[in-house]
């Protein structure tokens, strides 16, 4: 016999069990059947006998039993989509089973005969006033007849209380009982009972009152807490129902107001609650007093309600009854709609599903350090905490903080997410409003933290992503409005448009964040085309999340932004606001980057449709009538989609070419600027709008060198605008809306005048060029279509306009209205004769004269005007003077105390040159200065080009309007000094190796030259330029001079120009703002270099004055010790040559001396070089100084101090006493203080002062003493 797999048998088990199965032979238990499909009849029987197919159900069939139950004929066949599997056992009958529980339906209905109703009397409803017919209550079956146990029907309840009244009106009179007290509890009973009906006869036999009964309703005995406790309540029971028994009815009324106005009302409601309950028990008690077989003592204690509850459930029960009640009480008075008892499913309330019906509480602010939700109105704005705002506004629909008003970001969040559109949309629009205001910074001062940054990191821009792929305008129009407030700053736009034109106006940063991720280390090497490939694959391969986390414009790119857009204005063709919504936010991804610019160029129908569709030549002209309402406007020229295509012309001069060309924007140009934009039929305002954009994009093209070809076109057209130019003079003093639009679009032409002028000028030069590299194969770049001779027309126009204004300019209101238009008449006319200077055809005799005549009758007038009286002051120039204003304030020691003193050489003797002279030779040599730095900037070469271009006014070879991406500064902030670290570090590498520079070429010497002389030219002019480099950074710096080997600070030029720096960094302001032990930019350690200095001091310095104030320098009291002890205790021979007389050394000796000195180390080295003759004052006087006074300060200290420092204190005075050399044992017995006209830097005392003269003779007769009592033993 096979065995059965049991449990835990392992699939290799299985299989073993199968193939011996297979390998008997025997007969399955069980066979596969298709089972018959009801609904085929009796083809389904005959389809059963078939083999199964693999692809249909398996069911489990047994011998000997039907497949399908028999036909039922009336009725038609069951169609059932899940066909049941029937398990049939052998040794039983299925057809006895089936019939013994089973019968047709025949069988039930097989005889259907109708009531006979003729007879019955039709009863017509009662007519009433209720507009519907009377409700039938369950209470009332409740009040005729008693429930029982289990649940009934209502009409069982109605069939038991209409049996129940025939039997108690055929059954005999009961036996009266003893009614005593109801009158008590009746009093206290609900309303309707005592307080609507007269007080019944306290010997009524209908009144049932269980006061007779064994237990009371309200007192327990619980609380006694003995075994008599039962009887001592039946005992108090007794007395009441005794003294209740004596009391007449007036009495009994009279006790109940006074308990009525005594009682709190919760414990009369819960009294009345008794009594409710006590209504049930006296219809049972009436029901077993009609049948006598029955007594009263067998009546269950738990139907007698609550007034008969057990001992057992005692206080306990009674305290939470009453707190239930209280709160019941509380809330149904709290609620508008008071529950009744008459409505249906309600006899149960359940109150705390009613809460909300509740008043809302008042908001109050939470005291707490902890900060609130912040809560939003539906216009965006911050709601106080403490707001109190009346509900009809619909700020209160939300759960959470239900009091207060407004609704939260993750709640609209929340509500952005509805099926309902009206609530998606609100939401959005919301949200919208809120960014709207955040970046206005409303909310700066109010909410902790960003809150852009907020929705950002919460995926609000993929939510307005997956908005606008909705099909519903209205969310796709609010998904676009809330786009554009997190995009689009319309006052950043603004400002933009009216620096266009000034000088280099059009160049402008790229909208690319600065806060990318940082780039690896190992790019460093790269190219900036290889970085920019590489970081373009890593962006690719990034999610869209990570891309938008740091760059939001390009995670919007990458979710292929710009292809929904273009669906939404060619297909859905939306309102005219979600139109201008679409265009800016296309506009600001066009100011992303060129890259952006190019995918936004390359999305298929973008740019057609824009074109075709907002910038179309014909139109209908009713939208010019006033009071015209656009419904669309599409098909209608529009000023911001000319501005979209000028800010994607200013994405590079490739992009540009393409929509003059491609898109046949050159006709559009035409066709807006040649008319009017009075005569243009449009509103006013948008036409001047539109024709001032179209001279913007006419601009950018003229600033490649493109579409000059439709100056010829246009001549006629540009003439007649600047012969209308004069005429804003006299709109200058009507404050008209329109005036700020006119003089933009005076000044955008002025500009495009300004750029065809730049483009004539290189005519010229690109013609030389192609002349004499004609025969050559390599690119030519071909002269633009416009001459010299066609421009130089124009200036006379201009050079009138201008003098016109400047008659009016003094007048404060025309200044300031027509400023932007006179800046750029100042442009065009330095623009105009750099390029005249430069042409052949034109003779420099005359063109001197003109500016002669420009000078005498233009520029001079304008400096003189007092509005640009305030210019001066952004000049430095202006308050410094020049070289002569520089030695006159040396002479007569301007902004110092004291004149700065400059060391001298150890060169031979040459004339010390004034700071005017310095500075009038650094002037003469900027060129060669200019030269000197961009052969150091040489890394820079494509910067150098693009700005060479730009600067230059060579268009052909710009290839972009947008500046490079911001990644920090292109130079360090310390770049004035970089010829000289390029050149220490040079000279320091190459030792580094091994090599020595035993001689520096000329070109070296010229180089520290013309770096010095630029630093210099900067102190004195431009001080503000170098602000931000610490002082203590510039003299590092300069200390390269000296670190370059051999003698090169010898050199006269670079000795003198050193010389007037460091008296600059020794003025008081500089030498307080000095920090010698704050980190330096570049610097890892200032103590390392000055380690480096004093090295190169004893190797190479020969004693030279201005390399030892350098080293002296840092040797200030208030810096770090470490420097000081580096001289006295690791380099005491540059004690030796450090000579720097004391009148030319620029530093105060204060700074040295004070405070005294209080390290034990430095001052016995002090003391140690002084008596050991390696610091005299031949040799270092200043340092000699110094060593002195810190000596003689401590020696002669009344300060306390440790007992090892006294000890010191005594020694070194007695080693002084005991001194051979009479004259350093006076300078530290006798010093006084410093004194900067005595040759020795401090003068002395004729006597030592009582008290230290006491002192010294205390310390040395001790020591007296101390050698005669050696001497005696």
């Amino acid at each position: 016999m096979l065995s059965r797999p049991k449990p835990g048998e392992s699939e290799a088990d299985l299989l073993h069990f199968q193939n011996q199965f297979l390998a008997a032979r025997a007969s399955p238990a069980v066979k596969i059947v298709k089972k018959a499909d009801k609904r085929k009849g009796e083809e389904g029987s005959r389809d059963a006998e078939r083999l199964p197919l693999q692809d249909s159900k398996d069911v489990v069939m047994l011998d000997d039993f039907p497949d399908v139950p028999p036909a039922l004929t009336p009725a038609p066949p069951k169609k059932s989509k899940i066909r049941s599997a029937c398990v049939h056992f052998e040794d039983e009958d299925p057809e006895e089973r089936l019939e013994s529980h089973d019968q047709h339906i025949t069988a039930v209905f097989s005889k259907i005969i109708e009531r006979d109703t003729s007879a019955v009397a039709v009863t017509i409803p009662v007519p009433t006033g209720d507009p519907f017919p009377r409700t039938f209550h369950r209470s009332e079956i409740k009040s005729e007849v008693e429930v029982g146990s289990g649940r009934k029907s209502i009409f069982a309840q109605k069939i038991a209380a209409r049996r129940a009244a025939e039997k108690a009106a055929t059954a005999p009179p009961a036996a009266e009982h003893v009614q005593i007290g109801s009158a008590t509890v009746g009093a206290l009973g609900p309303e309707g009972s005592a307080g609507e009906a007269p007080l019944p006869s306290l010997r009524d036999d209908k009144t049932v009152d269980f006061l007779t009964s064994r237990q009371p309703c309200v007192i327990t005995g619980e609380g006694l807490g003995s075994e008599k406790s039962e009887q001592e309540v039946q005992a108090i029971h007794k007395e009441n129902l005794e003294k209740l028994q004596s009391m007449s009815q007036e009495e009994i009324l009279q006790e109940q107001e006074r308990l009525l106005a005594q009682l709190d009302s919760s414990l009369v409601a819960f009294l009345k609650s008794r009594r409710d309950g006590n209504e049930g028990q006296k219809k049972e008690l009436k029901k077993k007093q009609d049948r006598p077989e029955e007594s009263l003592e067998t009546v269950p204690v738990s139907q007698h309600g609550v007034g008969a509850s057990p001992s057992m459930q005692g206080s306990d029960m009674e305290e939470s009854v009453i707190k239930e009640e209280n709160m019941k009480v509380e809330i149904t008075d709290s609620l508008p709609v008071k529950p009744k008892k008459e409505w249906i499913h309600m006899d149960n309330v359940e109150f705390e599903k009613l809460e909300w019906m509740k008043d809302l509480s008042p908001p109050r602010q939470k005291k707490t350090r902890k900060g609130m939700q912040a809560r939003f109105s539906l216009k965006g704005e911050l709601i106080p905490a403490d707001a109190d705002l009346p509900t009809h506004l619909g700020l209160h629909h939300h759960g959470e903080e239900a009091e207060r008003a407004g609704y939260s970001l993750q709640e609209l969040f929340h509500l952005s997410r509805s099926q309902v559109i009206q609530q998606r949309t609100l939401a959005l629009q919301v949200l919208g409003r809120i960014v709207q205001k955040s970046r206005a910074g409303e909310f700066a001062s109010s909410l902790k933290g960003s809150v852009l940054r907020l929705l950002l990191d919460a995926g609000f821009l993929f939510l307005l992503r997956f908005s606008l792929d909705d099909a519903v305008d209205n969310v796709m129009a609010a998904s676009v409005a809330a786009l554009r407030a997190l995009l689009v700053s319309l006052d950043d736009e603004k400002y933009l448009d009216w620096t266009f034109s000034w000088y280099q106006g059009m160049a402008a940063f790229p909208f690319v964040p600065n806060n990318e991720e940082e780039e690896e280390d190992e790019e460093d090497d790269l190219t900036e085309t290889e970085k920019s490939q590489n970081k373009k694959l890593k962006d690719e391969n990034k999610p869209d999340p990570d891309v938008a986390r740091y760059d939001v414009v390009k995670g919007l790119l990458k979710t292929q932004i710009q292809h929904r857009l273009r669906y939404i204005l060619e297909v859905v063709r939306p309102v005219p606001t979600v139109v201008v919504d679409i265009l800016h936010v296309l506009t600001h991804i066009a100011r992303h980057s060129s890259e952006a610019c190019s995918q936004l160029l390359d999305c298929p129908r973008l740019i057609e449709t824009i074109v075709r569709e907002f910038l179309p030549t014909q139109w209908d002209p009713r939208v010019a009538e006033p009071g015209c309402l656009l419904t669309s406007i599409h098909g209608v020229p529009c000023a911001s989609a000319m501005k979209f295509v000028r800010v994607l012309a200013s994405g590079g001069r490739n992009a540009t070419a393409r929509m003059l060309n491609k898109f046949e924007m050159k006709s559009r140009l035409s066709r807006f600027i040649a008319e009017d934009p009075l005569d243009l039929l449009l509103p006013r305002e948008e036409a001047i709008r539109l024709s001032t954009e179209a001279f913007r994009l006419w601009a950018v093209a003229a600033g490649y060198g493109q579409a000059c070809d439709l100056y010829r076109d246009l001549y006629p057209v540009l003439v007649r605008i600047l012969q209308s130019l004069p005429e804003l003079l006299g709109t200058c003093h009507e404050k008209s809306p329109m005036l700020e639009l006119s003089v933009q679009r005076a000044t955008v032409v002025v500009t495009l005048l300004t750029h065809v002028t730049q483009t004539a000028g290189c005519t010229a030069e690109l013609q030389a060029q192609q002349s004499s590299n004609g025969s050559e194969d390599n690119e030519q770049i071909p002269p633009p279509p416009v001459t010299w001779n066609q421009v130089s027309n124009l200036r006379p126009f201009l050079e009138t306009s201008l003098k016109r204004i400047l008659q009016e300019i003094s007048q404060t209101e025309t200044w300031q209205a027509l400023q932007p238009l006179t800046t750029t008449y100042m442009i065009y006319l330095g623009v105009y004769y750099s390029a005249c200077s430069q042409q052949p055809s034109v003779n420099p005799i005359d063109c001197l004269e003109e500016l002669e005549h420009l000078t005498f009758e233009v520029l001079l007038p304008l400096l003189s005007q007092p509005a640009v009286h305030s210019m001066w002051d952004l000049l430095s120039e202006g308050k410094a003077g020049g070289p002569e204003a520089a030695d006159f304030s040396d002479i007569l020691h301007l902004g110092t105390s004291a004149k700065l003193a400059q060391p001298g050489s150890a060169a031979a003797c040459f004339s010390k040159p004034t700071r005017g002279v310095l500075l009038r030779e650094s002037y003469q040599n900027l060129r060669f200065i200019r030269s000197c730095y961009l052969s150091h900037f040489v890394h820079l070469q494509p910067t150098l080009v693009r700005s060479r271009a730009s600067y230059q006014g060579q268009n052909y070879l710009i290839q972009s309007m947008l500046l490079p991406e911001v990644k920090g500064p292109i130079l360090p902030s310390d770049w004035p000094f970089f010829p000289l670290i390029s050149l220490y570090n040079k000279v320091t590498n190459a030792e580094t190796w091994g090599a020595v520079l035993n001689s520096l070429p000329l070109d070296l010497v010229n180089t520290v030259t013309w770096n010095l002389q630029w630093v210099l030219l900067l102190e004195t002019w431009r001080a503000k330029t170098l602000q931000s480099i610490p002082t203590a950074a510039k003299l590092a710096r300069l200390m390269c001079v000296f670190l370059t080997g051999g003698d090169l600070f010898l050199e006269a030029p670079i000795h003198c120009y050193a010389a007037a720096l460091l008296s600059l960094y020794c003025q008081p302001k500089a030498l307080d703002s000095l920090n010698l032990d704050a980190p330096l930019p570049g610097l890892a350690s200032f103590h390392d270099l000055y380690t480096s200095l004093l090295e190169q001091f004893e190797g190479v310095s020969f004693g030279d004055p201005l390399f030892g104030a350098f080293v002296l320098l840092p040797l200030q009291k208030r810096f770090s010790i470490h420097l000081r002890l580096s001289v006295f205790g690791e380099h005491t021979s540059i004690l030796r040559s450090l000579g720097v007389p004391l009148q030319q050394f620029p530093v105060p000796l204060e700074r040295y001396t004070s405070p005294p000195e209080d390290n034990l180390n430095l001052l016995q080295l002090y003391f140690r070089t002084l008596v050991t003759g390696a610091l005299r004052q031949t040799w270092c006087p200043v340092l000699y100084v110094v060593a002195v006074a810190h000596v003689n300060s401590f020696i002669f200290s009344q300060d306390s101090t440790t007992q090892e420092g006294d000890a010191a204190r005594k020694s070194m005075l007695r080693k002084t006493w005991l001194l051979v050399d009479e004259t350093l044992k006076k300078h530290l017995l006798y010093y006084k203080m410093l004194n900067a006209e005595s040759p020795l830097g401090f003068d002395l005392y004729e006597q030592l002062p009582p008290m230290r003269l006491k002192y010294l003779q205390m310390v040395t007769q001790k020591e007296n003493k101390e050698y005669a009592s050696v001497l005696v033993s």
